[in-house]
C-alpha cells in the first residue's frame, strides 16, 4: 500500500486560524496556504499506510479520555537561531498540549517518535523566510492575542502537493454530567491512566 506522511494537531479556530494563516503568508512563507493554523502533537511523521485503521483508534483513545482545557495565545516568541521559526506563545494550555502530545506519541504506540528537539507547544507564524521577513513577523505580532476552550484534536495527511488535508477529528471525553472536567483534576488523572497505564 505504502507509506503516507501523516501529522496530529489542534487546529487554531476561527477567526484565529485564518487570520493568522493569512498575516503568515503576508510574511512571504510561501507553504503558508497548504498549512493550517495549528499546534502540533506530532511532526511530520511516515507511516505504512495500512496502519492508518491502528492511528485512528489509537487517536480515539487517547482523546476519549482526555478533557478539554483553555488555550491562551499572547505574543511571540522564536527558535531562532537553532531553527528558523517565529511563533505566537501559548500563555495558557501548554501543559495540557504538552500531556496530549506524550499520550498521542506513546512509545509503546503506533505513533511513537523521537523528536528533532524537546516538546515546545507554539502556533509557527514564519518559517524559513529571510532574517528581515522573520522580524517583521516577530514584531507585527508581539501584541496578539486569543482564547478559546481546546476540545480536541486532528489527524491530518499531506499531499503529494504539500498541502496538509484533515483525515478525521477526535473530539475529547467529557467529564461528570458531561461538564469538562478542569486539567489536573482527579477525574482528569484518572481517565490518562486508563490510556496509558502507570
Amino acid at each position: 500500500m505504502g507509506t503516507v506522511t501523516l501529522g496530529v494537531s489542534i487546529a487554531v479556530p476561527e477567526p484565529y486560524g485564518s487570520q493568522l494563516q493569512e498575516l503568515r503568508a503576508g510574511f512571504g512563507d510561501a507553504a503558508a496556504h497548504g498549512i493550517p493554523t495549528h499546534v502540533t502533537l506530532v511532526p511530520p511523521t511516515e507511516v505504512d499506510a495500512d496502519r492508518l485503521p491502528e492511528i485512528r483508534a489509537h487517536l480515539a483513545a487517547v482523546a476519549s479520555a482526555f478533557r478539554s482545557f483553555a488555550m491562551r495565545l499572547a505574543g511571540t516568541g522564536t527558535f531562532r537561531p537553532l531553527s528558523p521559526v517565529v511563533f505566537v506563545q501559548i500563555v495558557e494550555g501548554a501543559p495540557g498540549c504538552t500531556r496530549l502530545q506524550g499520550l498521542v506519541r506513546d512509545p509503546d504506540g503506533p505513533l511513537s517518535r523521537e523528536l528533532a528537539f524537546p516538546y515546545h507547544p507554539h502556533v509557527t507564524v514564519a518559517h524559513g523566510i529571510s532574517e528581515e521577513a522573520m522580524d517583521v513577523a516577530f514584531t507585527a505580532l508581539a501584541d496578539y492575542a486569543a482564547e478559546w476552550i481546546c476540545t480536541g484534536f486532528a489527524l491530518y495527511e499531506q499531499g503529494s502537493d504539500g498541502v496538509w488535508r484533515k483525515l478525521r477529528e477526535y473530539p475529547f471525553g467529557t467529564g461528570p454530567a458531561g461538564v469538562p472536567a478542569q486539567l489536573g483534576s482527579a477525574a482528569d488523572t484518572a481517565a490518562e491512566a486508563t490510556v496509558r497505564p502507570s
